[in-house]
């Protein structure tokens, strides 16, 4: 087939090469701007199963929402933000320095 359209184009080599240019741009453009989009309603790319109107049953709410105003949780009752949103630093108030406890009792590893 390429073979027969190369034949049929007029013009010498370089006429050839950029006619069956052309006719390759051509092409893509009827393709994207015309075929592609009368296409696109028949195929089922659009055609997505999520949402709250395809659950079965009670659950259309989801789980995992947090509730602000729960009374119930790991930040009950705190609007405090452990950490600072101004820089990175943190704050030298809320920070304990770490102790260091000493044993009496040494350990001995095998090979020692």
């Amino acid at each position: 087939m390429y073979r027969w359209i190369w034949r049929k184009l007029p013009f010498g080599f370089w006429g050839k090469l950029t006619s069956s240019f052309a006719l390759g741009g051509v092409t893509v453009a009827l393709l994207w701007y015309v075929i592609f989009p009368w296409a696109t309603p028949l195929l089922p790319f659009d055609d997505v199963q999520v949402g709250a109107d395809t659950q079965q049953g009670p659950a259309q709410e989801d789980p995992n929402v947090v509730d602000s105003n729960a009374d119930d949780g790991p930040d009950a009752g705190s609007n405090e933000i452990p950490y600072s949103t101004v820089s990175n630093e943190p704050d030298p108030t809320s920070t304990k320095t770490p102790t260091s406890h000493k044993t009496s009792s040494s350990v001995v590893l095998p090979g020692d």
